[in-house]
């Protein structure tokens, strides 16, 4: 006998929601969006990934680190030589709000690098390569 098929749906799980991140205020202020983290990684970073660490889904140490490198990475590429001198890199405990250590109150570094990364529009500026 085939058992009949349940009308139970699981419930979304809250604890896995963690609201907007501050990845996603950052991203903004350095005029970035997910396809340049995605372009600047080099580890296989995903637009779904980068989505779902902006709106705030639990993810692991890796790949909150991952989200991290990209983010650094896009950010270098849009920096002159003298800036990356000063450029101070996240750590994942500054770009989510639910990693351990997180500091609300931590004040970024960066923000004369940030206003003129805005005033050139944000282009990038060199690969490296």
């Amino acid at each position: 006998m085939i058992a009949p098929k349940s009308s139970y749906t699981r419930p979304v799980n809250e604890d896995r929601e963690h609201g907007l991140q501050p990845l996603d205020a950052l991203m903004t202020a350095w005029g970035l969006g997910n396809h340049d983290l995605v372009d600047a990684s080099t580890e296989q970073l995903t637009h779904k990934q980068v989505q779902r660490a902006r709106t705030g889904r639990t993810l692991t140490l890796h790949m909150m680190q991952k989200v991290t490198r990209g983010l650094n990475i896009a950010i270098w590429y849009r920096l002159k030589k003298d800036e990356r001198e000063t450029y101070f890199e996240y750590f994942h405990k500054h770009v989510f709000s639910y990693a351990k250590n997180h500091d609300p109150a931590w004040q970024d570094p960066n923000g004369p690098l940030m206003e003129a990364v805005q005033k050139r529009g944000g282009k990038i500026i060199d690969r490296g390569e």
